[in-house]
């Protein structure tokens, strides 16, 4: 892989176009304060690009390239740091080259990869029909490669995708995992509190953004913030090295933080500079 990174700034934000792994070791060492991410998931879909995370031929794979990109991302982190991931879980299933297969198409998305789909990976001793417990492997893969995994919380869906299965409650959660690079990171608790005034608890119910922005897996933009005003103070920097449609560094831009985004698909980088400057003009003062 060659590093052909570029690099443009839009206030606050920086866009990095570029492979994360690449572009990463670029970032001058303890420079941010968070990281607010949510990578691909394994086997769902096709981001058009060949050096894509996402499309590895097996989950430990997946699972490999992500401690690695983590592992780079501690360096860049601050002491008192923190990073907040978001990883989907799927299932392993046998099947055909039908509906199910790698060419399927569904919904908003160009192409399903559909890996996890179409046939039981070789690996974890997965039967057919297993949930692969995907956010939880990369989460005890993470821990054992030195991050300190401090909290899960449950992202509650409240417009969850209808599934038409028949023996298994529809999923409408996804996990978020709170890790620290050192046991006194930086946390406030004040940043977001439940309508009582108590803690905030680690189930968070929300629902997806009023308009879509272009991109198929985007999280809500509420989910960020709350990740952004625990984990910061005004003026820090928020890190997120799958970029997609922006939105880690549109809600950086209204809460006064600055941001780094990197993101592979040249594509999504326009899509995140346009909403990038929607929102600077919305806070510019009358």
């Amino acid at each position: 892989m060659s590093n052909n990174k570029k690099k443009e700034s839009l206030g606050a934000v920086t866009i990095l176009t570029g492979d994360s792994r690449l572009v990463l070791p670029t970032i001058p060492p303890e420079s941010v304060q968070c990281c607010v991410t949510s990578p691909p998931y394994w086997g769902l879909r096709d981001y058009d690009h060949p050096a894509q995370i996402g499309a590895e031929t097996s989950p430990d794979q997946y699972v490999d390239n992500l401690v690695t990109i983590f592992r780079e991302v501690r360096r860049v982190l601050r002491n008192d740091g923190t990073v907040w991931l978001n990883v989907g879980d799927g299932y392993a299933r046998n099947g055909g080259d039908g509906n199910c297969g790698p060419n399927a198409k569904v919904g908003n998305t160009k192409k399903l990869i559909q890996k996890r789909n179409c046939k039981v990976p070789e690996v974890w001793g997965l039967k057919d029909r297993d949930l692969m417990g995907m956010p939880w492997r990369v989460a005890f893969a993470m821990q054992a490669d030195g991050w300190i995994l401090r909290s899960r919380i449950v992202w509650i869906k409240k417009a969850a995708m209808p599934e038409s299965v028949k023996n298994r409650p529809t999923n409408a959660t996804e996990e978020v995992f709170l890790f620290a690079k050192r046991p006194g990171y930086y946390y406030d608790s004040q940043g977001v509190r439940e309508e009582s005034g108590a803690n905030l608890r680690n189930y968070w119910q929300l629902g997806p953004d009023t308009s879509g922005n272009g991109h198929p897996a985007a999280f809500p933009r509420e989910l960020v913030r709350r990740c952004i005003r625990l984990a910061t103070r005004p003026g820090d920097t928020v890190l997120d090295p799958f970029g997609g449609s922006g939105t880690t560094g549109v809600v950086a831009e209204e809460e006064d933080r600055k941001a780094i985004l990197i993101e592979l698909n040249p594509s999504y980088n326009e899509l995140s500079k346009k909403r990038l400057k929607e929102v600077r003009g919305k806070l510019k003062p009358a």
